[in-house]
């Protein structure tokens, strides 16, 4: 359901409310620009210079697998490998941005459409991800809908070692500088979904998939 004319009514009853003109002014968009320009970062801590492998280090620690690869044109023989290794079917939803990949030739079959209640495999991209932390930053979009790495119980991730960033921070100046403005949403992933609220006894897939794989692309 597309709920963004919806969401443009809301949004312009609180402009109203606050006297301020149904869609936002460039002087506005200046403003916050400048905010953000003036505004001081907090401390950070000192990472390793190599970011992949702390990448690699802090995404395992969350229960995330992580398989490098050398190249795209491989990220369909590594899906069929894993499902194979998990006694899972060759079967997946995919982001529409990953159609071009040669799935038939590794024996996947793909629908590029957002997930039902029957899929169990989603595979999707990602806008970048976190060193610091090992998490996933997925951008949605028409083409990269949020609910193939939420739905299913296995997400395979695609990560090329490029869109790595030291931190949250370096994550969310990233957004800015290349979609100008925050996607309608904007997920971080932080491995497998998870829960301790039964007697702090840890159980993955509580609210979402019980596993997340990242085939981490060297492109570097």
């Amino acid at each position: 359901m597309d709920t963004s004319a919806a969401r443009q009514r809301i949004l312009a009853r609180i402009r109203s409310a606050q006297q301020r003109p149904a869609e936002v002014t460039q002087a506005e968009r200046d403003a916050a620009e400048d905010y953000l320009q003036r505004h001081p970062e907090g401390p950070r801590p000192v990472l390793p210079a190599d970011r992949v492998a702390r990448f690699v280090e802090q995404a395992q620690a969350l229960s995330t697998t992580v398989q490098a690869i050398g190249a795209m044109s491989g990220v369909p023989s590594a899906v069929a490998a894993y499902l194979g290794e998990l006694n899972l079917p060759a079967q997946a939803i995919a982001w529409n941005t990953l159609s071009d990949l040669p799935w038939q030739a590794a024996g996947c079959q793909v629908e590029f459409r957002p997930p039902r209640d029957a899929d169990l495999v989603g595979v999707t991209g990602c806008f970048c991800a976190v060193a610091e932390t090992g998490a996933l930053v997925l951008a949605s979009g028409p083409d990269t809908f949020a609910s193939a790495g939420l739905l299913p119980e296995t997400h395979i991730a695609i990560v090329p070692a490029s869109r790595i960033v030291d931190a949250h921070e370096d994550a969310f100046n990233l957004v800015r500088h290349e979609l100008g403005q925050l996607p309608r949403a904007l997920n971080i992933i932080a491995g497998p979904s998870r829960t301790g609220d039964i007697e702090q006894t840890i159980i993955l897939g509580a609210h979402g998939p019980y596993r997340v794989h990242v085939l981490l692309v060297n492109d570097v």
